[in-house]
């Protein structure tokens, strides 16, 4: 697998949901997240309670730049998603850091796969071992709407 350059200086990972601040998560997707705009707050609440959720923080003030949130059974699949970093702090690695940090939590595992779907990042997913679907015509997906 792709290496990954730890987060900068400054910023700290943390997998505890107590640390998440859920009114900021909330506001960045569903205001300037193209697949989550609009998204109810009672919604974003309940994908973060059943998810595996990361946040990268400022460690001088605690605040919350960063978010991902993972869906998984811990044995044989996960979904990454919700990948999002606050506009002011993008360009510092940030983003590939907490990915990358996603990537290495769930190895462990022994998943036979992590899935993810992008519109606009695919060269930030390349570097860290993500690639298109092999067979894409086996995959289906069951849509009911927002």
């Amino acid at each position: 697998m792709t290496d990954i350059p730890p987060l900068a200086e400054g910023y700290e990972l943390s997998t505890d949901p107590d640390r998440l601040d859920a009114a900021r998560v909330h506001h960045w997707l569903s205001t300037d997240a193209y697949w989550a705009i609009g998204r109810t707050r009672e919604k974003q609440d309940r994908a973060i309670a059943g998810s595996l959720n990361f946040g990268v923080y400022m460690v001088e003030s605690g605040d919350q730049v960063a978010y991902a949130r993972v869906i998984t059974d811990l044995a044989t699949f996960a979904w990454l998603c919700d990948v999002y970093v606050d506009r002011p702090v993008r360009g510092e690695g940030v983003g590939t850091a907490l990915v990358g940090a996603v990537r290495e939590h769930l190895r462990p595992y022994g998943l036979r796969r992590v899935l993810l779907a992008t519109h606009d990042a695919h060269e930030v997913y390349g570097r860290l071992g993500f690639a298109p679907l092999a067979e894409p015509d086996h995959w289906m997906a069951l849509v009911f709407g927002q």
